[in-house]
């Protein structure tokens, strides 16, 4: 090959390289920003190797042409990299080069720096909440043992009180409750509305808490009524009051950490 020819493969080379850097990099800017961050470390490093590979195989065909390596004078023609970048007019990025940061480049940096910390803190919150969940849990399971009770996981969906109750009828009725989450919500605020009376007293002083509005309490209690019977709003003392009516039937509360409490006893 003449030294053109091996210049003009060099800048083909170069460019693949470049590419597949491109590549590698779209197919990493996927998953969470954890994952991404870890991709992204991999390609870097992937690449780095690459470019210092491709950059001594370079180096050996250049000095075969004559061209040697310096570490002088970055004008001087007989250095390869000033060579290969001069004539290709490419060049691969490489964490071996030192590069002067750029504003931009140093605010992404700094950006990627509070992102980490700020991951790092909900992972620390995180493992806070499972861990105080786990005690609860253990604490659960130590107080239901002697009954001969286990723990059942519902789904945090909103409706887990209702799929709770469900849970517990279908274990009454040989695996099948008469009963679905939905039905159960209906229930409730159908008796709710029947019964306000009962109910008023309770949810007045609950209500108080909530933005003022010019809708009456009954209009406001109306309101309450239909978020529990059509949306996935948590359920409390009030609905569980309401269910041990509906279904005629006490309902135990247990708590690892809490006094338990047994409604509809009255």
């Amino acid at each position: 090959e003449t030294r053109d020819e091996v210049l003009t493969r060099h800048r083909k080379e170069i460019t693949q390289l470049q590419s597949k850097e491109t590549e590698m990099k779209k197919a990493a800017a996927k998953g969470s920003k954890a994952e991404q961050k870890a991709k992204k470390k991999q390609v870097e490093e992937a690449i780095a190797k690459l470019s210092t590979k491709l950059k001594e195989k370079h180096a050996q065909e250049l000095s075969s042409l004559g061209y040697n390596a310096t570490n002088g004078n970055e004008n001087n023609k007989g250095n390869l990299d000033t060579l290969v970048k001069a004539i290709a007019g490419v060049s691969v990025s490489s964490q071996a080069e030192s590069f002067k940061p750029s504003k931009s480049n140093k605010r992404r940096e700094k950006r990627a720096q509070e992102e980490a910390a700020r991951e790092q803190r909900i992972k620390e919150e995180q493992d806070n909440t499972i861990s105080d969940r786990m005690i609860e849990s253990e604490k659960l399971e130590k107080k239901l043992e002697p009954l001969g009770l286990t723990i059942s996981e519902v789904k945090p969906d909103g409706h887990c009180l209702y799929r709770a109750v469900e849970d517990q009828l279908a274990q009454l009725s040989d695996g099948s409750s008469p009963y679905n989450f939905q039905r159960l919500r209906e229930m409730v605020a159908s008796y709710m509305r029947s019964n306000a009376s009962e109910f008023l007293p309770f949810f007045s002083s609950e209500s108080e808490v909530e933005e003022e509005s010019n809708d009456s309490l009954m209009d406001r209690f109306e309101k309450y009524c239909r978020e529990v019977e059509s949306t996935a709003a948590w359920g409390g003392q009030l609905e569980l009051g309401a269910l041990t009516h509906c279904l005629r039937r006490h309902i135990m509360i247990f708590s690892g950490s809490f006094p338990d409490v047994e409604m509809g006893k009255e």
